[in-house]
């Protein structure tokens, strides 16, 4: 008898421990599924506030009063959104440098004031001249720039900031172009900015939540003003 209950009471134990095991394995499912519903709904409410600000940043672009324009300098504007706190900047792809309409001798002095060796700049403009040559597509995306011989990701980062394919430019437009690209171009001096930024605009807008919760879109748009009834601009990139 004794020893029959000692059995029925590793049993039991065994369950117990069972039982405990798979409650916590539950509790731990129970809170990462909340932890993942609440990400998702920072997430969205983050997005949602930084398309707003971009919406912002077209209206004050289509503004008929030149004055009333953004400087499409970079420098953000502070905004709100709801709750959220937004920073918007608008910056124009005629001050960058056209990957497809540059010499691609601009394109190595680019490689160069971001750091890269002379080899380097020298490898990497010449793999961009084949790539550009003969019967190819022009390149369609800024991303295709990683993809050449020995682009590494640090070069890359510094480059592509500053690289455009809808300027149709030989040379980024002084007055638009950022002060380091005048620099490392050798540009003239293109006086102060204006409010006239061109038709095609990138604009980076950042969304943050009052718990901290931050979301950045970075949007290339092509302005289209003239149509009534159509919707005001076109999206050419999109990044989150």
């Amino acid at each position: 008898m004794n020893r029959e209950r000692g059995v029925a009471l590793l049993l039991v134990l065994w369950v117990l421990a069972l039982l405990g095991t798979l409650l916590a394995g539950l509790l731990g499912w129970v809170h990462l599924q909340n932890r993942q519903a609440l990400w998702q709904r920072q997430h969205t409410q983050a997005v949602l506030a930084a398309e707003a600000g971009v919406g912002m940043a077209v209206l004050a672009q289509l503004d008929r009063d030149p004055l009333r324009r953004w400087k499409a300098d970079g420098q953000p504007h502070a905004l709100r959104f709801d709750d959220a706190s937004l920073a918007v900047s608008v910056t124009s792809e005629a001050g960058k440098l056209d990957l497809n309409a540059a010499p691609v001798e601009s394109f190595a002095r680019l490689v160069l004031a971001c750091g890269g060796s002379r080899e380097q700049s020298a490898d990497l403009s010449q793999a961009l001249n084949q790539r550009r040559g003969g019967d190819r597509a022009p390149l369609r995306t800024i991303e295709e720039v990683r993809e050449l011989p020995t682009m590494d990701q640090r070069l890359y980062s510094c480059a592509s900031a500053q690289l455009t394919l809808w300027s149709g430019l030989p040379a980024p437009d002084p007055r638009l172009a950022s002060p380091w690209l005048r620099r490392a171009l050798n540009l003239p001096q293109g006086g102060a900015i204006t409010g006239d930024a061109g038709p095609v605009i990138t604009v980076h807008s950042q969304a943050t939540l009052p718990g901290g919760f931050t979301t950045t879109l970075s949007v290339t748009l092509l302005l289209n003003p003239s149509k009534e009834g159509a919707r005001p601009y076109r999206v050419l990139r999109w990044q989150e």
